[in-house]
């Protein structure tokens, strides 16, 4: 059997993009730090997004069904250090500039490119909640280095082409 510490170990060696993950509703404004997020189809455009339900915010993103994923850019260290970290949800969100797109889910400015996006399944499994979105619109900034994550640290990856 793995134990949850070897499989953590050998995580740590999967280099993932570092996202923000909002929401908001009835339910107020949240968002939380996030590698776990990929595409699942562009056929519908949907993503896929783990969230640990022992978060704070868990229940907020299941009652207000919307969310928006900001891949953040070499630039957005502190933003993701403050959405990872026990500050307020209203604390978090004075990092940043913020804006909305379709759904009102709030959006990082200056994000690499931000999905905006409504909640069309929920599953759970283990200690975490897979939400199955659907991307009802999309934005890209201009091209800058990437922030990722490996081996526990922050890194930047990209190249920016002159014009």
């Amino acid at each position: 059997m793995i134990e949850a510490i070897d499989f953590r170990n050998a995580m740590s060696l999967l280099t993932t993009a570092v996202n923000v993950v909002t929401t908001e509703g009835a339910s107020g404004v949240h968002g939380f730090t996030a590698s776990a997020v990929c595409s699942v189809t562009d056929t519908p455009p949907t993503l896929l997004v783990c969230m640990n339900q022992a978060s704070r915010s868990h229940v907020h993103f299941i009652e207000n069904r919307i969310l928006s994923v900001n891949v953040l850019g070499a630039q957005h260290e502190q933003i993701s250090n403050a959405f990872a970290s026990k500050l307020s949800s209203e604390e978090r969100f004075k990092n940043g500039s913020w804006t909305t797109l379709e759904t009102g889910a709030p959006v990082l400015a200056d994000a690499l490119v931000s999905f905006d996006c409504e909640i069309e399944q929920i599953q759970e499994v283990g200690t975490h909640t897979i939400f199955i979105c659907r991307t009802v619109a999309i934005r890209q900034s201009y091209p800058q280095h990437s922030l990722v994550y490996f081996n526990r640290a922050y890194h930047y990856v990209g190249e920016v082409e002159i014009a």
